[in-house]
């Protein structure tokens, strides 16, 4: 990820409600969610969620599929990763040990898959 991509994710999560947003969606990997119900669970007018999720989607945090007459929204679990990638490449200048509790931490929600194991 580049230092400005890293800027246009970081600073699309910056404001409360996409935030909230952002990870309302992550929650709901894989399926996604429609725009309109995103704008009901977390309360906020339709074309106000519209500006979030465009902001968003700008930013290259969401994907939006069109079904019939609503846009399901996704998050993009790639670019989670570069972003979360790119904050912690070169951590601790070598010494891994620091950076196992980071691990550890993210390994109960994302327990590695059968093909990453080998």
């Amino acid at each position: 990820m580049e230092f400005r991509d890293a800027l246009a994710c970081l600073g699309a999560l910056s404001q409360g409600t996409r935030l909230e947003t952002f990870r309302l969606l992550v929650r709901h990997e894989p399926e996604g969610l429609p725009a309109g119900e995103v704008a009901r669970r977390l309360d906020v007018p339709q074309n106000t969620m519209s500006t979030h999720l465009a902001v968003l989607t700008r930013a290259g945090l969401l994907q939006s599929e069109r079904h019939s007459r609503s846009i399901v929204y996704r998050a993009d679990l790639n670019r989670l990763r570069e972003m979360m990638l790119f904050l912690v490449k070169e951590c601790c200048e070598g010494h891994a040990d620091l950076c196992e509790p980071l691990i550890a931490e993210l390994l109960p929600c994302c327990p590695p898959s059968p093909q990453m194991a080998v």
